[in-house]
């Protein structure tokens, strides 16, 4: 059987498409089998829903959409305003992730890439699921520089993992490698002759990032902050939508929090869906995604609150 690995890649010609810095308006309805009760917002490229993702993911299509990023509840009890996140059971947990990891993998096109995140203590068991039913492409890793409140009987916690996968190993997947390079600070920076190349030649100065990217959580200070206690940095979602996706692509986020996925999305020239069950994330959604300022009569400003007491991880004595 052909084995495809993540630098088995394949670069689709966006040629001048890139250079676009605006898109035609885009129907969000057709892909959707029904839309009549759905609460939702949205301009030429954006569209932000307010409600469960599970039961918005059943009304999308089969194979309508390019790129995925998935950033669940983690089931480690943090608050979120309107729900806990904690099931009664680990497996209870693991039966709802593997729900909604079907119907993004309905939804997702043949070709399309999934990126999901979870806690450490519960990829192993969503790994070994994806890996059964699909392919996984790649585990990355996301480090950061520091872990907030921890145990003081234990190691600190630095890092998410992230899962990419393709529905099929032959899957025809985007990975687009010129867009996502990052400095080589080895060889390059001492200015060394690599003589493995026929002739010698100087190191290259670019490379392709490996699986474990380090960028730093989103700080009250940071001009990105939003009032979301996961929120997840801006840099990591443009690396993976920049290698991931194409202009004019179509990338949905089922539990959109903050909205970054969109916001990044939508800047970059990609059309953007977001999901969220919490109204005041749906809110943020539309200012961030730049669909509407107003919101039911009520104008929807920035103003930033620290993140409240709930917990990076559980408690442990």
């Amino acid at each position: 059987m052909y084995q495809q690995t993540l630098f088995d890649y394949i670069e689709k010609d966006v040629s001048a498409s890139k250079e676009l810095s605006h898109l035609a308006e885009y129907d969000f309805s057709n892909i959707f089998i029904a839309t009549d009760s759905l609460t939702q917002e949205q301009n030429r490229n954006s569209l932000a829903i307010l409600g469960d993702s599970v039961s918005v993911l059943k009304k999308i299509k089969n194979g309508v959409v390019d790129l995925i990023f998935a950033d669940a509840p983690y089931n480690i009890g943090k608050n979120f305003g309107n729900n806990q996140d904690k099931w009664a059971s680990v497996e209870d947990y693991i039966a709802w992730c593997k729900i909604w990891l079907d119907e993004c993998m309905r939804v997702l096109k043949d070709d399309g890439t999934l990126y999901f995140m979870t806690a450490t203590q519960h990829m192993p068991y969503l790994d070994i699921y994806m890996s059964q039913k699909y392919y996984v492409l790649c585990r990355i890793v996301w480090t950061y520089d520091s872990s907030g409140v921890q145990s003081k009987k234990m190691f600190g916690s630095l890092y998410e993992p992230i899962l990419m996968v393709t529905k099929f190993p032959h899957s025809r997947y985007t990975f687009n490698r010129q867009d996502v390079l990052v400095e080589a600070k080895t060889g390059a920076q001492r200015k060394l002759i690599d003589y493995r190349k026929d002739p010698p030649q100087p190191y290259n100065t670019q490379k392709i990032p490996g699986n474990v990217w380090t960028f730093p959580r989103v700080r009250f200070r940071m001009g990105e902050y939003e009032n979301h206690p996961t929120q997840k940095p801006e840099s990591l979602l443009e690396r993976i939508i920049k290698a991931s996706s194409n202009v004019g692509d179509l990338v949905l986020d089922p539990f959109a929090g903050s909205f970054t996925t969109s916001a990044v999305a939508v800047n970059l020239n990609r059309r953007a869906v977001g999901i969220d069950i919490n109204e005041e994330y749906f809110r943020i959604g539309l200012r961030r995604a730049g669909i509407t300022n107003t919101y039911q009569g009520e104008s929807i400003e920035k103003i930033k609150r620290r993140k409240t007491t709930a917990k990076s991880k559980y408690v442990r004595e």
